[in-house]
This record gives structure tokens, C-alpha cells and sequence, in this order.
């Protein structure tokens, strides 16, 4: 097993001097299952995860070169990842979009998507989607959770995946983002590209649909914003039954960067995480949760 010696934010400093990045401010962004940040001076974005996850970035790095030949608006990698063994960790960079304060509509990710299921099969091995893979493997590792909560999550997660498997996709599987909703769309001046590709896979292609559709329900989505963004795929999955077993597991995905923040004592998030699993465990499917 690898041992972790230095901190994210090391890592990012080791990999840019290894590229012959100059020595600059280097921001932290977010952190959840990935770590990101901001190196302003150079208008780059740098991510950092495990050195385990070595194998699934060099297939993000290909799958991005392949998608940009065929013209797709993807977030542009700068470099091949770099991995350092001695920190444990692997470091990849991408090119900065800076914001506007108003972010691209629902509608423009619904293009993308058309988009993305048009294309061919890609030249690359991807894996098919496994479904709350990263949500069973914090509930084996976490320090937050009760056992009475874990053994409901655990059940809840089981019945999920069961009735996944069950599932015949009208619109059938191909290459999938894997974790699209609205908040990965970014501005590249008139153009919106589509970013944080480390969920890409083969699965039913509803699964990028889901997302946006259980955003309407937990964060607020408008009616209007979730037209336009079903009107630009071209494709309504509101009357397929099956659509209520993906947003319900969009829900459960949701909890596995709460507990992890909530393991490393963050209290907004163990907040969050206890609000969002009393409405599941007591079946308020339409309650509201925030954001953090």
C-alpha cells in the first residue's frame, strides 16, 4: 500500500515543477473525491487524486484527446498526468476557464449531450457503469456514520443496484459522462464546454438525463429550465418508470462526498449529510437540500 507523505497541495507543487511550471500561488478550489486547484499565473487547473486512480486518468487523458478530434467541447487537458509515487498521489493538469457570474443554462448541457451520444464508440477501453461503487466503498471506511445508519444506507444501496439491473434503456448504452448535471458546463467565452470526465463509462444513456432531472427535485431546478434542457437533448424520459430508480440512486450517489468531508470533521457537511439521509430514510422524496 501506498503511503500518503505530502499533502495534495505538494503534490501540485512537485508535479508543476517536473512540467517546468514557474513557481506561483497555488489556490485551493474544492475538494471532495477529487482535490482541485487554481494556479492563477498560469491559468491552470490542477487535479489531484490517488496514484491508484493512475490507470482511469491516463483513459480520462486519451478519451479527451479523442473527443477534442472529433470536435466535442470538452475541458482541454494540458498534460499527460504525472505521477509521483513517493506522495501517493497523481496530478493532472487542464486549462482554466474563468467564470462569468451567470453559468451557462440547463439547455446548453442538453446539447452537449446529444452530442456525446451521437459519437462513435471511442478508441478507448472504458468500464461499464458501476453503480454506487463509490458510495459502498465510504460506507466500509467511515468514522461518521452510525451503525444503524450505515446498515440502512448498505440495504438502500443494495435495492438500488438490484433494481438498476433490471433496468431496459429505451435509449440504450453507449459512452456516457457519468456524473453530467448543469454545475459541470463551463464557459469558454460563447462556447460551453463540459468538464470532470473522471465518471466516463458505458452505460444506459438516461444516466446523464438523471442528473439534471433530480436537481429539479432536491436544489430547486425550474420547470422551465428542465424543458429547455429535455427540448435541446431531444429525448423526454419523464414517462419511462425507470427513470425514478436513477434519480434514486443520483440521490444516494450524492452522499459519498458528504461522508467522506464529514470523516474529516467538516461540520457543514455532517450537517448536510444528516439533513439529506432523514429525508431519504423517512421518504420525503421531494424535500430540498443545499448545496455546499
Amino acid at each position: 500500500m501506498t503511503t500518503m507523505r505530502t499533502s495534495p497541495h505538494d503534490a501540485v507543487r512537485d508535479a508543476s515543477r517536473h512540467l517546468g511550471l514557474p513557481p506561483g500561488p497555488v489556490t485551493p478550489l474544492r475538494s471532495h473525491a477529487t482535490h482541485v486547484y487554481l494556479l492563477p499565473d498560469q491559468q491552470t487547473v490542477a487535479r489531484v487524486r490517488p496514484l491508484t486512480d493512475a490507470p482511469a486518468s491516463a483513459r480520462t487523458t486519451t478519451l479527451l484527446h479523442w473527443l477534442h478530434a472529433h470536435g466535442f467541447p470538452a475541458t482541454q487537458p494540458l498534460a499527460d498526468p504525472v505521477e509521483d509515487p513517493a506522495s501517493g498521489y497523481i496530478v493532472t493538469f487542464w486549462t482554466h476557464y474563468p467564470q462569468p457570474p451567470i453559468p451557462p443554462p440547463a439547455a446548453a448541457l442538453g446539447t452537449l449531450l446529444n452530442a456525446l451520444h451521437a459519437l462513435p464508440h471511442p478508441p478507448v477501453t472504458l468500464p461499464q457503469y458501476e453503480p454506487l461503487a463509490h458510495l459502498r466503498d465510504s460506507l466500509d471506511r467511515t468514522t461518521t456514520l452510525t451503525t444503524r445508519q450505515r446498515t440502512w444506507l448498505t440495504t438502500a444501496v443494495d435495492e438500488a443496484v438490484h433494481a438498476y439491473r433490471a433496468l431496459d434503456s429505451p435509449l440504450g448504452h453507449g459512452l456516457i459522462h457519468g456524473d453530467a448535471y448543469p454545475g459541470n458546463t463551463l464557459w469558454d467565452g460563447d462556447l460551453v464546454r463540459l468538464g470532470d470526465w473522471d465518471e466516463a463509462a458505458t452505460g444506459p444513456r438516461e444516466l446523464d438525463l438523471a442528473n439534471t432531472l433530480q436537481g429539479a427535485v432536491r436544489f430547486g431546478r425550474t420547470e422551465r429550465e428542465i424543458n429547455e434542457f429535455l427540448d435541446a437533448y431531444g429525448h423526454d424520459p419523464r414517462p419511462w418508470p425507470g427513470l425514478r430508480v436513477l434519480t434514486r440512486m443520483r440521490d444516494l450517489h450524492t452522499l459519498g462526498s458528504f461522508i467522506r468531508r464529514a470523516d474529516r470533521g467538516d461540520d457543514r457537511a455532517t450537517h448536510e449529510l444528516t439533513h439529506r439521509l432523514h429525508t431519504l430514510q423517512t421518504g420525503h422524496h421531494n424535500a430540498r437540500w443545499g448545496i455546499h
